[in-house]
């Protein structure tokens, strides 16, 4: 084997080793991404749940007044409510008061 071939083969060995390292490299970065991707969702996911967990019982009682669960139940008893004077005056004296 001539010098020249020789010297092509070294700095292919080098090259090749080179480029084995850095493809180590990456492949070890890509598992952490990957690893660091799946925490990220986790604690996003988790997080909401958690607030919701702990918001539950205002969100409910806040669906409550929105569907109609607290107080009135129905356009009936509004107007039942309006047609009795007395119980109109009353609510009125109280805003009244505040």
């Amino acid at each position: 084997m001539d010098e020249e071939t020789k010297k092509l083969l070294e700095e292919n060995l080098t090259l090749t080793r080179e480029n084995n390292q850095m493809l180590s490299k990456l492949v070890l970065y890509q598992k952490w991404n990957q690893i660091y991707r799946v925490a990220y969702w986790a604690i996003i996911i988790l997080s909401t749940l958690g607030a919701f967990y702990f918001l539950q019982p205002y969100l409910s009682s806040l669906i409550g007044v929105y569907t109609g669960g607290a107080g009135v139940s129905s356009i009936g008893d509004i107007s039942k409510t309006i047609g009795d004077k007395s119980q109109m005056q009353d609510l009125l004296k109280s805003l009244n008061a505040n």
